[in-house]
């Protein structure tokens, strides 16, 4: 395919600007000489040929909405387009964060609620909205962690992580300036419990754990984990990456968890890819409310009638961890997405999307080895030894056969702890066709890796690039195309 400076000829135009309707000046009064340029190399096409460039540029991207994501862990699942329209409100899109409280009432009234929601549906006193992201999220539950033991005069120097937990999470305990101390995962999938009550002290400020883990397994022995880590005066703290595992079934807060952080971009109705956008709100118990960022959403009875403001009066709070007042338009969509689904709707969502990854799980575990042999909750984790020790196929070259079938790839080599990790996440929104047609597909590449092994060594045959050299291309970026 030509790049677009290989379709421009000189004097074609995609459009014909208006004449101007104020006085010339000469650019060097308007802008500094030294900032001018001239002579810019911008190619020149007719509309039609930039139109279907950058149209068949867009036919060979990958996307929610072209097809199956089973990425694990933090997956791009499908939205409802409805939610999009909401969010596209101008009453949501034309504020500015400095109006008026007044004018924007709406929309504190929005935030107000959804902070209200979300510590119901998972049990924790209060959440704050101003994340923008998991890991963000993550960092801010840190801080106040820290927060309070500074406040109650205590000098607590680690953080406990297990082995399966995402990789943003010790960068979180790190950067809030704890040592990060490993929690081996035991013989079921879950954590060691007898090594967490060898390591777990005085010094250690929190357990940060993720659950379900990532490796789609319930902590069953969450109350004893949670009973360790309180006798010894630490903190709980819970990724909520995984939510959509247990929504209307269980609430972390009823768990014994104090700090919990959302990805509101996966569980609650964004698309999630590419870096963004997000949310990731943090809820607290209530010995923690007062560390929360600031500003929070207020309500106010006036005069019989609701008025919500933003609120700085909190002494003790970590402060604004982003500047206003969060990704407002992911929240616009959590919104929608929770008002519409209602408490039997979410319970749904978990049912469904537990429901998929073990169908996925049960048609595939005779083709593929599994590390844990356990019923899994949002998504099941298996490995690709097997084929790699029988033909030398290993799991990157089972991703890149995937895109001969129009898949796209699972996210492998994660978890860490499981040598050739396959992580499939189906997701709560997949019909039973779609879930069939990739265990159809990767039960064929079990089959080519066994029967044709080159075949799937070589993969993809069918994509506009063939298979990248990554290692030679962190190397050498400009050679990286086979």
């Amino acid at each position: 395919m030509e790049l677009i400076f290989e379709k421009s000829r000189p004097g074609r135009r995609a459009t014909v600007p208006p004449s101007c309707d104020v006085p010339e000046r000469p650019p060097e009064e308007l802008i500094e000489g030294r900032l001018l340029r001239s002579g810019i190399d911008l190619p020149e096409v007719a509309e039609v040929d930039i139109v279907r460039h950058y149209t068949a540029l867009s036919r060979r991207n990958f996307g929610v909405d072209v097809g199956f994501y089973p990425l694990g862990s933090c997956t791009m699942k499908y939205n409802p387009k409805i939610n999009e329209e909401a969010a596209g409100h101008r009453g949501f899109t034309d504020i500015h964060p400095f109006a008026p409280m007044d004018r924007i009432q709406g929309n504190l009234r929005l935030m107000h609620e959804l902070g209200l929601y979300l510590a119901e549906i998972f049990g924790m006193a209060e959440f704050s909205l101003q994340p923008a992201a998991g890991a963000h999220g993550e960092l801010t539950g840190v801080m106040i962690i820290k927060k309070h033991f500074e406040k109650r005069g205590e000098r607590r120097e680690k953080i406990l992580i297990p082995d399966a937990a995402h990789g943003t999470n010790p960068a979180s305990g790190a950067l809030c300036g704890y040592r990060v101390v490993t929690v081996p995962t035991d013989g079921e999938g879950g954590v060691d419990t007898a090594a967490l009550d060898r390591l777990m002290d005085t010094a250690t400020a929190a357990l940060m754990l993720t659950n379900p883990n990532t490796l789609g397994l319930f902590e069953k022995n969450i109350l004893t984990i949670a009973r360790i880590v309180h006798e010894r005066g630490g903190l709980l703290y819970g990724d909520g990456a995984n939510a959509n595992a247990f929504l209307g079934k269980t609430r972390p807060g009823d768990l014994g968890f104090d700090v919990i952080q959302l990805n509101l971009h996966k569980t609650f109705s964004t698309p999630h890819g590419c870096g963004g956008p997000g949310s990731g709100p943090v809820g607290v118990g209530p010995e923690l409310r007062g560390y929360l960022p600031v500003p929070r959403v207020v309500k106010e009875d006036t005069s019989g009638r609701p008025r919500y403001r933003l609120s700085f009066e909190a002494p003790d709070t970590v402060g604004a961890v982003r500047s206003f007042w969060g990704n407002f338009l992911v929240l616009v969509k959590a919104y929608a997405y929770i008002r519409a689904l209602g408490a039997e709707g979410l319970t749904r969502v978990a049912e469904d999307a537990v429901l998929s990854a073990n169908y996925v799980m049960e048609r595939l575990k005779d083709y593929y080895d599994r590390p844990y042999q356990r019923r899994c909750m949002h998504e099941c984790v298996f490995t690709g030894a097997r084929q790699a020790r029988e033909s030398g196929v290993h799991t990157a070259d089972i991703a890149k056969r995937l895109l001969d079938y129009q898949f796209h790839p699972p996210t492998i080599y994660f978890p860490l702890i499981v040598p050739e990790a396959i992580m499939i996440e189906p997701t709560e929104t997949e019909s039973l066709e779609t879930l069939d047609a990739f265990c159809e597909a990767m039960i064929a590449i079990a089959r080519e890796a066994r029967e044709d092994p080159s075949l799937v060594k070589e993969a993809p045959h069918t994509t506009p690039v063939g298979r990248l050299d990554e290692v030679r291309a962190a190397r050498e970026p400009d050679v990286c195309w086979r």
